[in-house]
């Protein structure tokens, strides 16, 4: 489940499920699982990234995980604290999306906004399941399974 805020745009949010949906087949996680995820404008995201990170500056995403997923899929069981009780399902994190930085990202990256959203919201996703990309394979790691969730949805470059 996917808790959105910050847009009503009907093709963003149908986009966002279907995202969710994928990531959540390609890491085998069953859906009882959710996401807070937040469209934001520059002046949210910088605001956010200085107090969380000590970074004052735009950013296009970022994710704050509430679980160790390990790569993993996760279970009621293993993380009985993180249940949300009003809907039953593990909560994962946030992410939020800074809509413009990404609009600027489309643009530079010569493809549409549907193929930038995505794209981050993947990256989101995958952040909360403990993925990263600091280290070089890691990163690769990361890149690879980014690029299958975005093709299996039909999102190429």
């Amino acid at each position: 489940m996917i808790n959105i805020y910050g847009t009503q745009k009907k093709e963003y949010i149908d986009l966002f499920h279907k995202v969710f949906a994928q990531t959540l087949e390609f890491i085998g996680q069953s859906e009882d699982v959710e996401v807070e995820l937040g469209i934001v404008s520059e002046e949210e995201i910088k605001q956010v990234n200085r107090e969380t990170r000590s970074i004052d500056s735009v950013t296009d995403v970022l994710s704050f995980p509430t679980i160790d997923a390990g790569k993993n899929s996760v279970s009621k069981k293993q993380f009985p604290f993180d249940i949300n009780h009003e809907n039953g399902l593990v909560f994962l994190g946030e992410i939020i999306i800074c809509e413009k930085r990404a609009i600027e990202q489309s643009v530079e990256f010569n493809h549409s906004i549907e193929r930038e959203l995505g794209f981050l919201f993947a990256h989101g996703m995958l952040h909360l399941f403990g993925y990263d990309h600091i280290e070089i394979d890691d990163e690769i790691e990361m890149r690879q399974a980014q690029n299958e969730i975005m093709n299996k949805i039909g999102l190429t470059r």
